[in-house]
């Protein structure tokens, strides 16, 4: 499971859809509706927020905005309700760790969108998030 902090305009086809199905599924752990994932790495920053399950539809609002700009069907009801008007606070570190990852992963998937992004320094952030200084998060790093 990997819950970008990238905004998901940057992610290929095959990134934006694994995205919603992995938020989908981490909406499901977060709402108490699966035994598994409970204790997912990725899960943690949405756990520490006041309305969890809230947290990760906000998040998943703007993965299916991206969606239907890029003329995807994916299915908003599937967003589970409520309202998050926090942000949620994520490093600089994290963000410019997984962008290395997500280039890594183009380089290989989507040559086309690896050459729009690889002069990008810094991406811009999910809204959910607000950017501070710091490294990468303990959870963060994945294989």
């Amino acid at each position: 499971m990997r819950l970008w902090t990238i905004h998901p305009r940057y992610l290929d086809a095959k990134g934006l859809v694994a995205l919603w199905r992995e938020g989908l599924l981490a909406q499901k752990v977060l709402q108490g509706r699966t035994r598994g994932y409970r204790h997912h790495p990725q899960l943690r920053r949405f756990q520490a927020t006041r309305n969890p399950a809230a947290a990760v539809a906000c998040y998943l609002r703007v993965v299916h905005e991206e969606s239907v700009r890029r003329g995807y069907h994916f299915d908003r009801r599937k967003i589970g309700p409520g309202r998050f008007r926090e942000r949620i606070t994520e490093t600089k570190g994290q963000l410019l760790y997984e962008w290395d990852h997500l280039k890594a992963k183009l380089a290989v998937r989507d040559a086309t969108r690896y050459r729009a992004c690889r002069s990008v320094p810094v991406p811009e952030h999910h809204r959910l998030c607000r950017l501070v200084a710091g490294g990468v998060q303990p959870w963060g790093k994945q294989k």
